[in-house]
């Protein structure tokens, strides 16, 4: 008997739906016409055990028991769902045949693998079991997916990638949060100190951001624009480019900050003859964007629609289990398996069906196209969210559903368009012994950029001129007929959004310090994983760390405190982010378990006996007393 586990039983119930009939229905299964089974986990079946299952003492929280660091790790059978646990405990003890269906990704992968393990299957049976990746909910897509099934052993590294970040985020978040809870209560404050890997760096990205505003001093910055005419009374503006020996007179981003410096430039080029030294023309283009991952997506929709991060997830789960009309939501991937292009005729009509803003767009696309989205050599275990083939009447989905709907299909679409095509022009011309610059950018085709109805003119965007610059040529005399000085004020950083405090999520090395760890980082190194960024930013709005005005996030004054009272270590994100770009390298083979662990737990040992020291005194009178039962909610991340 092959028993299929899934991780959800709406992905049970598709998987059977393409199993051979008639089917049996039992309590958590489903039994097929050839004696196969499936069946699900509901999530997670099982979660790591609390303190006190290692020592009865643990129960009580105490300074002189931490850090808390378990010899041999523990699970225990979540009692919500222990009757469905009883159910697939059975099955695999019957079972001649494993199938892994958990979501394809680092979550799903080992929440089967820990039950499978749990339940103690023999290794035989163990190292026989197989891997099914699924990311389309609709009955064709599953069919293939069960004809070109792995072996499960294949994603080993991926597992024992999840188990450290388990393992890290338990050992970190349990003891951080006993420590600092219980230095605040001695402090007076009322309540649990929740502490964690992810949430407490973003939390201080907040808090710094929210610092850096208020202590922000605007200061006045000077900027010369000239008109020039030329041989033909042709005329053009440029902007003065401050030389090197204008340095001592600039802030860190090249604002001259000195009035008197701009307008001695002013004084010198009026009405003085300059010479061209440089002309560059050049036709550029942009490629389509790629299609979405879900961080993508939850920006756009925060930029575009004002949606919070779980709120899009929430939606697109609904439409890729419910409506069946996205893929895999949960991806960190933004391209596509070559073997998907085969698709793009159905995809296309099915969003023309769907959702009939975009019919007159399916009808416009280049099928023939083929832009860089499709790259087997990029897609892992999921890949980029897209439209599926299935047809649905929009009429059937919420006014929030088909908004998103319509984000992920315009986005697909792209890949059918050519590229946006504009020509750039520059003329250095140098006047009095400064240096001008003048700059066009000249649109010649729209391209994909035609999918967006609500697009500016081009005589509106600010970034494209509306009159072109003249034909000169280098060596050429102009004349400087007239010019201005122009004063500014230096503004303050932005408030983080949710937009903005997401794309800093997924893009942390703009904000990671230590030029050591920075150097390791890419630019797409993030904190958290795609399924889990969304909770984290709801979490600490839960935990009040966090508030929103309209559309701005500030921290509370409690989450202030918090952070202004912690180790530099445990608020920058330097740390945590070295800690995700580790968790890749297990995945990727490139770094062991051990070579991971062994220096996390030197490092929270560090933190136990710096935060040991702290009194939050800055917390006190704040808080109040938990109730007893939110002492289990001390895991973190």
């Amino acid at each position: 008997m092959i028993l299929y586990i899934a991780e959800k039983p709406s992905v049970g119930r598709a998987i059977a739906a393409v199993l051979p009939r008639p089917h049996q229905t039992g309590d958590g299964f489903i039994k097929v016409a050839n004696g196969d089974v499936v069946t699900w986990c509901v999530g997670h079946l099982l979660e790591q055990a609390e303190p006190e299952a290692y020592n009865p003492d643990y129960k009580k929280w105490r300074k002189e028991h931490l850090p808390i660091v378990p010899s041999q790790w523990l699970h225990s059978v979540k009692p919500a769902t222990r009757k469905q646990f009883n159910v697939v405990k059975k099955l695999i003890k019957q079972a001649d045949t494993l199938v892994n269906i958990g979501d394809p990704d680092r979550a799903g992968q080992i929440i089967v693998d820990e039950v499978i393990n749990y339940c103690g299957a023999s290794k035989a049976k163990r190292d026989a079991a197989q891997r099914c990746l699924i990311n389309d909910m609709n009955p064709d897509a599953i069919q293939r997916s069960l004809n070109t099934m792995r072996r499960n052993t294949d994603f080993m590294p991926l597992a024992i990638s999840a188990l450290a970040r388990a393992r890290a985020d338990w050992l970190y978040g349990i003891n951080m949060t006993r420590l600092c809870t219980l230095q605040g209560q001695a402090s007076g404050y009322q309540g649990v100190l929740s502490i964690g890997r992810v949430q407490t760096p973003i939390l201080g990205l907040v808090v710094h951001r929210d610092l850096d505003i208020e202590d922000f001093v605007s200061k006045p910055f000077y900027e010369v624009f000239i008109d020039l005419k030329t041989n033909t009374n042709q005329v053009y503006s440029a902007k003065w480019q401050p030389s090197a020996a204008c340095e001592p007179y600039m802030d860190e981003d090249g604002r001259v900050l000195l009035k008197k410096l701009a307008e001695t430039v002013l004084r010198k080029v009026i009405n003085q003859t300059g010479q061209v030294i440089a002309v560059s023309e050049s036709i550029k283009q942009q490629a389509p964007p790629l299609p979405y991952n879900l961080s993508s997506l939850q920006i756009d929709a925060s930029k575009r629609y004002n949606f919070n991060a779980q709120k899009t997830l929430d939606i697109c789960q609904q439409l890729y289990e419910n409506h069946k009309l996205l893929t895999y939501p949960r991806s960190d991937c933004r391209y596509l398996p070559k073997g998907h292009y085969a698709d793009k005729s159905s995809v296309t009509q099915a969003i023309s069906t769907t959702c009939t803003a975009l019919a007159q767009a399916v009808t416009q696309a280049d099928l023939s196209l083929k832009s860089k989205a499709w790259n087997d050599a990029k897609v892992g275990a999921h890949h980029a969210i897209i439209p599926t083939q299935r047809k649905l009447e929009a009429s059937r989905l919420t006014a929030d559903e088909l908004k998103i709907y319509e984000l992920v299909a315009r986005q697909y679409l792209m890949q059918f368009y050519p590229a946006f095509q504009y020509q750039e022009k520059q003329i250095d011309t140098q006047v009095g012994g400064g240096l001008f610059i003048s700059k066009q950018k000249e649109v010649i085709a729209q391209g994909w950029k035609v999918l967006f109805a609500e697009k500016k003119p081009n005589n509106q965007d600010p970034e494209f001129s509306a009159l072109p610059l003249p034909h000169v040529t280098q060596g050429e005399n102009v004349v400087c007929i007239d010019g201005r000085l122009d004063e500014k004020q230096t503004s303050p950083p932005k408030r983080f959004t949710d937009a903005s405090l997401l794309s800093a999520m997924t893009g942390i090395a703009r904000y990671v310090t230590d030029p050591e760890i920075k150097k390791v980082l890419r630019d797409t190194d993030g904190l958290g994983t795609e399924a889990t960024r969304a909770g984290i930013i709801e979490l600490l709005f839960k935990r009040e760390f966090l508030v929103k005005k309209g559309k701005d996030i500030y921290a509370t004054e409690v989450g202030r405190r918090l952070i202004l009272a912690l180790p530099e270590t445990m608020v920058r994100p330097d740390m945590t982010a070295h800690w995700e770009a580790q968790l890749e390298a297990i995945a990727d083979q490139q770094m062991s378990y051990q070579h991971f662990m062994k220096p996390m737990l030197a490092g929270l040992n560090v933190l136990v006996n710096q935060v040991g020291q702290i009194r939050f005194s800055g917390l006190q009178g704040y808080g109040k007393a938990p109730l007893l039962r939110r002492k289990r909610k001390t895991k973190t991340s």
